[in-house]
């Protein structure tokens, strides 16, 4: 066997952003936050990878532990990478940026040792696949695979089938294996493509809509 090497650093992304002077505030910031989601993504699909120990020879003891350490190297990298460049944006555009932790107001839900994140309201309501990459992210953070959003956090776009968000957000949870249920007045489902898109969602198990936290949470939770 070779001698080891130490780690080549070679990120394409850090030679864009040595020429990115040349880009307005603009330009820069969406350049910085394209590559935060992309970090996202990668993190999630790692996580999940990690959990299910895909790819992992699992032939034994010592192997496991060996594939599980490279794993977590993967992970720590990917999360170095995102609190660089948050940092980065922060540093950059200080006056601009609203820190993750004031975007959502959520609480942890712990009940017959089932935990679910319970999203309250966010400063902005949710309306991009970004948005529902933050949730997903949100939800490995916490090792939380249940969120409960409710009707207050969703945006007016949601609602409106020709934005396609509904269909989009729904699709990333079920990307990544988030079991999700939304609170909806039953009068904001009165809209007639809405209401049968909510009843054809109702009728599987990755995402619902209730009208009453109750009723969502006992679907959530499997009562």
């Amino acid at each position: 066997m070779s001698s080891p090497e130490a780690p080549e650093i070679k990120k394409t992304f850090l030679v864009q952003l040595a020429w990115s002077d040349m880009l307005s505030n603009q330009e820069l910031s969406q350049l910085l936050l394209k590559y935060e989601n992309e970090l996202k993504v990668r993190l999630v699909i790692q996580q999940e990878q990690n959990r299910r120990a895909l790819h992992s020879p699992n032939r034994n003891t010592r192997e496991s532990l060996i594939w599980e350490m490279i794993s977590e190297n993967i992970i720590s990298t990917y999360n170095n990478e995102l609190n660089w460049v948050r940092e980065t944006r922060n540093k950059l555009f200080e006056n601009q940026t609203i820190e993750e932790k004031d975007k959502m107001n959520y609480q942890i839900r712990e009940i017959e040792n089932k935990k679910y994140i319970e999203l309250i309201s966010t400063t902005k309501p949710l309306s991009t696949e970004n948005d529902a990459l933050d949730l997903i992210a949100l939800c490995w953070e916490h090792e939380a695979h249940l969120i409960m959003i409710h009707y207050s956090a969703l945006s007016q776009e949601f609602f409106n089938l020709k934005t396609k968000v509904a269909g989009n957000f729904i699709q990333k949870f079920i990307n990544y294996s988030i079991k999700v249920v939304a609170i909806i007045p039953q009068e904001t489902t009165q809209n007639s493509r809405f209401k049968e898109m909510a009843m054809e969602t109702n009728k599987g198990s990755q995402f619902r809509m209730y009208g009453s936290k109750e009723e969502a949470e006992k679907w959530l939770l499997n009562k």
